[in-house]
């Protein structure tokens, strides 16, 4: 899954030690999921759409498979 998380956090000023408090998890998870290492849940997807206030499918989509 690719995702523009660390844009998105950019734009809405926030570190991910900030948006890991907003949501509840820790600073290495934030940077686990921008790195391409954790895929979040669907939870944990939508409560970060939630944050920046977008669509989930603004933030995370889904890699092309042939």
């Amino acid at each position: 899954m690719k995702n523009r998380l660390k844009v998105q956090r950019a734009e809405s000023n926030l570190s991910q030690a900030d948006l890991a408090d907003r949501i509840g998890v820790s600073r290495q998870t934030i940077n686990s999921i921008e790195a391409g290492r954790y895929v979040p849940s669907t939870v944990l997807a939508l409560k970060m759409a939630q944050v920046f206030g977008v669509p989930v499918e603004q933030v995370f989509q889904l890699e092309e498979t042939d």
